[in-house]
């Protein structure tokens, strides 16, 4: 009898769910209950990897959230068991009883929030087996099976820079193992990169404090890695057509549309055209040396100033100011190191011989990596 194995990536912001042999997975749902204003009960929300009527109709406006972990640890098993439970006969239609399980678990997991994980495993859903996996490992995995045509010695050994929800580690692997004495942690995730936006939108134009999900739309579709901040924030002063960053994202109105948009999505991918100081800029500067002269005609009351009438706002600065937290977390009162250093803080603590080695094999993972130059500013 074929018994499955069901892989679970039980991230703080979004589980991914599917069968071992498959490539993709089969459910990709936020890890937590919501209760709608319209509704009084807790709902699951509805797996990004379906499209069915309910994903449409189903409103995340000032939607109250509960979330089973905290900081990247579970914090509530009885949450994260409805959860689960919903998961495996709705999305996976498995019976756990008669199933493996492959369960992600984050780095350096206390004792009792990994017995909590092994009763619910084996208690609540009484699953056959249970083989406990790291992040940055499974990653490293992957990636080298994909790179057959690298040396031996980067197959064997990479860094991998796995930002998530709670926080961003860059962790040394070494023959599928990870070195725990060499990881680095940085408390900065996609829920804060998410918060700053709700607060940066928040001061200057609409209150969005209550709405987590609208704002990860955001974020996923409207942000940026800026790579020459300086020359970025002087474009973001300017008007007319120099201002490549100025664009519109529309609330919804829970009547027309229960989800926002944006505008005009020509219009937001201008500054993408954006090169590097060093290469050529688009077409819209002119020439090389006029980037570095914006006429700036914004007046600060102006930035300030909101037609209430309209269910929409409009973003700057905001669009490139929100990834670089990541960079230069100081920036924002945060006394923790920047991405970079913290890949450099952990390439110093392995030893010496394997530092070239990682160094030219760093992998990015993780939903804050997926900035539109991420990888180019790193």
């Amino acid at each position: 009898m074929w018994n499955p194995v069901v892989v679970l990536d039980n991230g703080g912001g979004l589980i991914k769910a599917g069968l071992g042999g498959e490539r993709d997975p089969t459910a990709v749902l936020p890890n937590c209950l919501l209760r709608p204003l319209s509704s009084k009960k807790w709902l699951v929300p509805p797996s990004t990897t379906t499209s069915s009527s309910h994903d449409d109709s189903f409103d995340f406006t000032s939607a109250a959230v509960r979330r089973p972990l905290d900081r990247g640890y579970l914090i509530n098993p009885d949450l994260q068991r409805d959860i689960w439970a919903h998961l495996f006969s709705s999305h996976l239609h498995i019976t756990p009883s008669q199933s493996s399980l492959l369960l992600t678990e984050p780095l350096f997991a206390l004792p009792s929030i990994q017995r909590a994980t092994d009763e619910l495993v084996f208690e609540d859903f009484n699953f056959k087996s249970l083989y406990v996996a790291d992040s940055p490992a499974l990653a490293h995995l992957y990636e080298a099976s994909r790179r057959t045509h690298v040396g031996s010695r980067a197959a064997q050994c990479s860094l991998v820079v796995d930002c998530g929800f709670s926080f961003t580690h860059a962790a040394p692997v070494f023959q599928n193992f990870t070195l725990n004495y060499a990881v680095k942690r940085i408390d900065l995730g996609g829920k804060a990169l998410t918060n700053y936006l709700k607060e940066l939108v928040s001061y200057r134009s609409v209150n969005v404090m209550d709405e987590t999900f609208l704002m990860d739309d955001v974020k996923e579709k409207l942000c940026a890695v800026s790579l020459d901040v300086a020359r970025d924030l002087h474009m973001a002063r300017t008007s007319g057509k120099n201002n490549l960053l100025r664009c519109t994202y529309v609330l919804p109105d829970g009547v027309t549309h229960t989800k926002g948009y944006v505008k005009d999505p020509d219009q937001a991918r201008r500054y993408l055209s954006v090169t590097d100081v060093d290469g050529d800029p688009p077409a819209e500067f002119g020439s090389k040396e006029g980037m570095d002269h914006f006429e700036i005609t914004e007046k600060p009351e102006d930035r300030k100033r909101v037609d209430l009438s309209k269910n929409e706002f409009e973003l700057t600065n905001e669009r490139f100011l929100v990834p670089d937290m990541l960079f230069r977390p100081l920036d924002l009162g945060m006394n923790q190191a920047g991405l970079a250093e913290c890949i450099v803080r952990a390439v110093n603590s392995c030893h010496p011989h394997l530092h070239p080695v990682l160094y030219e094999s760093i992998i990015l993972t993780g939903g804050s990596t997926l900035f539109p130059r991420f990888a180019d500013r790193l």
